[in-house]
């Protein structure tokens, strides 16, 4: 060590302390400011900081929004800190639509406005322009968020306006929109599909696409981020006798599915995608039978060896799994009468 430059022992050090602790080292000197802002900085520190002990729970309620560590132990939250918005905001008004590496993608909804932001640092960044880019609307639009090759953070928007289908990418390192194109199924356009928010693991975004209604249809859509381009595979072969949503989750780099189809009693299937093609991991006993207004928010799991699937109201339903711990947590729009996030704590910039 002794022979290692100050340089490098700094860094090696700071790359490994929590995030908030890294903003407050940029105020100790010039050189330490510079170090501590460099894309190779904020890279490794930023993969060094995705464990499951950064990992904290976000909640908005209409008046308040409050960040909660995670206790494993007893698969339960610590004490919460309450969080201020850095921008103007409406009663009920942020939904969170995804995240990933410590940035949430939100919309105001009184304005419609898309936004990116680090409850961490409090950064932010509006993503809307005047020619009309950025702007989400709710049961209509889906959002994704990855990161290239290049480090550079990108969000996939696809909208759906009267009849037409458009897909717009923002680039964080160039601060602007440009048009994807993406030729899909005439039916795909109709509000009878539902899109989920976009799902990123090894190099692709997966969206489903669910036709609500029984026995309707159910596809996976895929967006290769290296290639800009989409495909279309099969959804898991559950029963179509009843409602039917896939819940998607990238552990450890592997796509999962929670597939859940019924009506009065509802099944969920966990499976895992092998290339273009779903394998069934374990099945469920049926769920007893619950409101449809509760069923259809299936939200996340712990990393202990148990998923938890949840409604908005509490806990549903717990699986036991003789597996080893997962360290992820897969990120939710809705829970426990809430709406907010399970992220981890990193420097990640919303804007460069």
């Amino acid at each position: 060590m002794a022979d290692l430059p100050i340089h490098t022992i700094v860094f090696e050090i700071l790359t490994r302390v929590p995030a908030k602790d890294v903003g407050r080292s940029k105020s100790v000197c010039k050189q330490w400011y510079v170090l501590l802002s460099t894309k190779d900085f904020v890279r490794i520190h930023c993969s060094r900081s995705l464990v499951s002990s950064n990992q904290r729970v976000l909640l908005i309620d209409d008046l308040t929004c409050s960040v909660r560590p995670i206790i494993f132990q007893s698969n339960d939250y610590g004490p919460s800190s309450i969080v201020t918005f850095p921008f103007h905001h409406q009663n009920n008004d942020v939904s969170i639509l995804s995240h990933l590496n410590g940035l949430l993608c939100v919309c105001l909804n009184h304005t419609y406005e898309l936004l990116l932001w680090n409850p961490t640092t409090t950064a932010f960044k509006r993503l809307s322009t005047p020619d009309s880019h950025g702007f989400y609307i709710n049961n209509l639009d889906a959002v994704g968020l990855y990161v290239d090759a290049d480090d550079d953070y990108k969000v996939l928007h696809i909208k759906r306006r009267s009849g037409v289908l458009g897909v717009h990418l923002y680039s964080r390192e160039v601060d602007s929109w440009r048009n994807i194109p993406f030729i899909t199924r005439q039916e795909y356009l109709s509000p009878h599909f539902n899109w989920s928010a976009g799902t990123f693991c090894g190099g692709t975004l997966y969206f489903t696409v669910c036709e609500c209604w029984l026995g309707g249809t159910n596809r996976v859509i895929c967006f290769d981020v290296n290639s800009e381009q989409f495909k279309e595979i099969s959804f898991p072969p559950v029963p179509s006798t009843g409602m039917v949503q896939g819940v998607l989750v990238n552990v450890k780099n592997e796509l999962h599915m929670f597939a859940s189809t019924g009506m009065f009693e509802m099944t969920i299937d966990l499976w895992t995608l092998q290339g273009d093609y779903w394998i069934k991991v374990l099945s469920c006993p049926p769920i007893p039978p619950i409101s449809l207004s509760l069923w259809c928010d299936i939200t996340h799991y712990v990393t202990n060896g148990n998923w938890f699937v949840m409604t908005k109201l509490g806990k549903l339903f717990t699986i036991e799994m003789d597996m080893k711990p997962f360290e992820c947590f897969y990120p939710v729009t809705w829970f426990r009468g809430f709406k907010g996030a399970v992220f981890v704590e990193t420097i990640v910039s919303p804007s460069i």
